[in-house]
This record gives C-alpha cells, sequence and structure tokens, in this order.
C-alpha cells in the first residue's frame, strides 16, 4: 500500500543526524569546549546531506523548510502554555532592561543589514533585494523559524530562494552565538568581569559532554499530572498544544477571509501574517492558557513537560533549518552575506556587553550572556551561555528573560510590521517605504537610548570607549 513517508522519513534522517552530533560532543572535546549545540552539528551534517547525497534519493530541502515553518510555532505555544513563576519582587529592573537590551539590539542590526544593503546596492550588486538587510536580526537575534516564515514570504514579492538566505543568516548566528559566546566568557574571565566567586564553576563546567554520567544523581525533566491507564500527561500536554496550533490557524484564516474583501493590499498583508504565524501561535496560547486558569483547570498541564515538547521543537527545528538551506542560492549572494553578517557579528560582540554592563544593576555578565546568545542565536542559546556560569539558574537573569519576552513582544510590532517595508518599496517601485524602514529601526534606536539613560541613571554613557564598565562585576 502506497501510503505517503516523506515526513517520516525526513525525521528519521533528522534524529539519525541529532544522534551522530550527539556521538561526536560526547567524544570530541572541541565541541565541548565551544558549547557548540548538537542541533547546530546536526545542522551542518544535514546540510552537506540534503545538498549532495538526497537529491539521488529523490528528497527536496522544501519540505524541511516546512517542518521549520511549523516547529517554530509549536515552541512558542509551548513556552507560551507555562505557567508564569510566582510574583517577583516590585521595584526590580531586570525584566524592563532585558526587553530593552534585546529591542536595542533589533534596531542595530536592522540599521547595519539596511545601510549595508543600500550600499550594495549602490555599488556591487544593484539587483539586490531591498530587505536583504533585515535577515540580519531576522537570522540573528530572531532565529530560524522566522528567517524562514518572512523569507518564504518575500519571496511572494520576487526575491527567488529568500528563504535560504534567510536560514544561512541564522546559522551564522549560531556560529557567532558558540564561538563569539566562549570568547566572550574567557575575556570576562581574563579581565574579572565576572567576580572571583564564578570561576571556579566555570573552570569546573568549561568541558561539558552534553550528556549526564550514569553514576549522578539527573534532575527531574517534568511531573506526572494524569494517571497514565487514562491519559498519558505528555499525550495531554502535546494534545493542549496542538490544538492551540489549530486554533491559531483557523484564527489566521478568518483574518485572511476578512483582508480578502481589502483586494490586493489586503491579500498582500494577509501574505505577510502567514509569514508571522508564531506571533498568532503565541498569543492564542497566552489567550488560551487564560481560559485555563479562569476555569481553574491550568493545573493538569506541567510547566516541565511542555520545556520538553518546545526543547525537542527547537532542536529539530535548528538541524531541520540548516538542512533546508540551498547553497546554489547562498553562492549567489556570498558577498553581502559575508560582509553583512561579519559587520553585525563584530557589532553585536561590541555592543552587548557595553549596553549591558551599564543598564544592568544585578548579575550583569549574567545578564550580558543571555542577552548576548539571544542576539546572535535563539532562546535556548541564551540559556546555554548563561548555564556556564549559572548552572543551577540560582540568579533570576533567565527568569527575568522569559518575562521580559511579553514585554519585548508588545513593543516591538511596530518594527515588525516594517520589515515589510522594504519589499513593499521593490513591488511598488517606491523607494520611499525603504527610507520608511529605516527610519523606524533608528526610532527604535533613539528610544532604546532614552530607556538607557533612565534605566542606568549615572551609568549612562560613562566611560564611553570602555567596553565594559565595571572592572568588576557587581
Amino acid at each position: 500500500m502506497n501510503f505517503p513517508w516523506l515526513f517520516l522519513i525526513n525525521l528519521g534522517i533528522i534524529s539519525l543526524a541529532l544522534l551522530l552530533a550527539t556521538l561526536i560532543r560526547v567524544n570530541i572535546r572541541f565541541f565541548q569546549k565551544y558549547l557548540i549545540p548538537n542541533s547546530l552539528t546536526a545542522g551542518f551534517i544535514l546540510l552537506i546531506f540534503y545538498n549532495y547525497i538526497a537529491p539521488f534519493f529523490g528528497l527536496s530541502q522544501a519540505s524541511l523548510g516546512h517542518m521549520v515553518y511549523h516547529l517554530l510555532s509549536i515552541s512558542f505555544i509551548a513556552m507560551s502554555l507555562r505557567k508564569a513563576p510566582l510574583p517577583r519582587e516590585k521595584g526590580g529592573k531586570g525584566i524592563v532592561s532585558t526587553s530593552i537590551s534585546i529591542i536595542f539590539q533589533y534596531s542595530v542590526q536592522a540599521l547595519t543589514g539596511l545601510l549595508l544593503t543600500f550600499f550594495f546596492i549602490k555599488t556591487f550588486i544593484p539587483d539586490l533585494f531591498p530587505s536583504f538587510g533585515f535577515f540580519l536580526p531576522l537570522g540573528f537575534a530572531l532565529g530560524p523559524g522566522q528567517a524562514y516564515a518572512i523569507g518564504q514570504g518575500w519571496e511572494e514579492f520576487g526575491f527567488k530562494g529568500a528563504g535560504s538566505v534567510g536560514l544561512t543568516f541564522a546559522a551564522l548566528g549560531f556560529i557567532w552565538a558558540c564561538f563569539g559566546g566562549m570568547y566572550l566568557i574567557n575575556y570576562g574571565l581574563r579581565k574579572n568581569w565576572i567576580g572571583e566567586r564564578k570561576v571556579e564553576v566555570i573552570k569546573k563546567l568549561r568541558v561539558k559532554s552534553g550528556v549526564y554520567p550514569k553514576d549522578v544523581k539527573r534532575p527531574v525533566g517534568s511531573h506526572l499530572t494524569t494517571e497514565s491507564e487514562a491519559i498519558d500527561s505528555m499525550t495531554l500536554n502535546s494534545a493542549v498544544v496542538f490544538g492551540t496550533y489549530l486554533l491559531s490557524y483557523l484564527f489566521l484564516k478568518f483574518l485572511t477571509w476578512l483582508l480578502s474583501f481589502a483586494g490586493k493590499l489586503g491579500m498582500d498583508l494577509a501574505v505577510n501574517l502567514w509569514g508571522i504565524s508564531f506571533v498568532f501561535a503565541a498569543l492564542t496560547a497566552l489567550a488560551v492558557r487564560k481560559v485555563f486558569h479562569s476555569i481553574r483547570i491550568d493545573y493538569v498541564m506541567d510547566n516541565g513537560c511542555l520545556t520538553r515538547i518546545s526543547g525537542f521543537a527547537v532542536d529539530v527545528m535548528v538541524a531541520a533549518s540548516l538542512g533546508a538551506i540551498s547553497i546554489v542560492v547562498v553562492r549567489k549572494y556570498w558577498l553581502p552575506i559575508l560582509v553583512i553578517s561579519t559587520v553585525g557579528g563584530i557589532i553585536i560582540s561590541l555592543s552587548v556587553p557595553w549596553f549591558c554592563s551599564r543598564i544592568f544593576r544585578d548579575h550583569k555578565f549574567h545578564r550580558t550572556l543571555i542577552v548576548y546568545g539571544a542576539s546572535t542565536g535563539t532562546m535556548p542559546t541564551g540559556l546555554a551561555l548563561l548555564r556556564v556560569i549559572d548552572p543551577q539558574f540560582e540568579t533570576p537573569v533567565a527568569s527575568d528573560y522569559m518575562f521580559s519576552s511579553a514585554v519585548t513582544f508588545v513593543l516591538v510590532i511596530p518594527f515588525i510590521l516594517a520589515i515589510n517595508l522594504p519589499a513593499y518599496s521593490y513591488a511598488y517601485n517606491k523607494p520611499l517605504y525603504f527610507w520608511l524602514a529605516i527610519f523606524v529601526a533608528f526610532a527604535y534606536f533613539i528610544f532604546t537610548m532614552i530607556m538607557h539613560k533612565v534605566l542606568s541613571g549615572k551609568s549612562f554613557f560613562k566611560r564611553p570607549l570602555k567596553i565594559w564598565f565595571y572592572k568588576t562585576a557587581k
């Protein structure tokens, strides 16, 4: 019988790549020293396989891109359904400061990418798509799922291969996160940014195989909330996640139907909304969580189980996103990709310590690491860097970052809407839209600098030539 096997075949290939990557990290010190995620290693294995071997078996990269698109929304839903931690102590500014630090990176990366795109259009590559520079914040600060999804939307405007270009920027962002993050840790150690109390912890955890030894007490990953003879807890939590995804799909279908009455402009907007479907997935999940809480059944959901679901989605998504990159497409744009990612990586590596060391008042280096990881990779990358000096998450840094995500989302809605302005400038031959996108990015830059002044007080722009404001951590 001829049943469809493509999805399971691709999932099996990704699984084998993840197993091989785990074996590599367990046995090769280089991968342990630089905390290279197994999903990233698996992704490069898949990149070679799907570009040079898979075509002989009739396998396409397109299906991997589809997996990336859906897994992104699944990961956002799982994390958004988690119950919030206990209320925090009033007066703390860690959440707002974290959000402002992340938004600052959005603005700086967007300005860098767009201005370099304008330079290439006026010099070496006059037919370069105007939205090209937005792939810097999309791939670095937002991650592979967003870069691919929005890139797919730009393909409707005529940017062929945009999805692969977005995934390439995300892959380069992961490389900056791993190697740049470990360099930042070691540099901070030499400069005594971290504080002597943490030095021994770092030395013990510098080399990590990524697998717990058999004679070590293992942490609890999740708790049961149901009797397994009725329904397994994993099944229940997964059912809520996928049911929520269905609701977000129906909501987007409804919006598309409404926008269809606005003609071509409305349908263009609908296409862009599908490109950022992860936003609607997260909003739907927050609404579902609110309903569960109001009718007092939220206790059946387990944060640990939801974290495992999100972790699975992120690991497979990262691996699949690299495998979905088309080397043929990347070769066409190698110069702007190399220049924009390199310049962007250098600016991020310099601006994150400068900004964070002045805006934060406690756990400065901890917060710097998680912001750097989130500005070059994804949320799990930032958490992986934080674990090097805070393995048990004893500081409030990780929870502050999770809380800040909601604040960040609300504040960057205009930024998200502006992402498509350069595409409109190409589609409708109106350069004004391109400059309007730069104006929006610059407005965010000014906003974050004003907030930096408010939150940092006397530390604002003090010793501006010093990357790190204090010689020692406070």
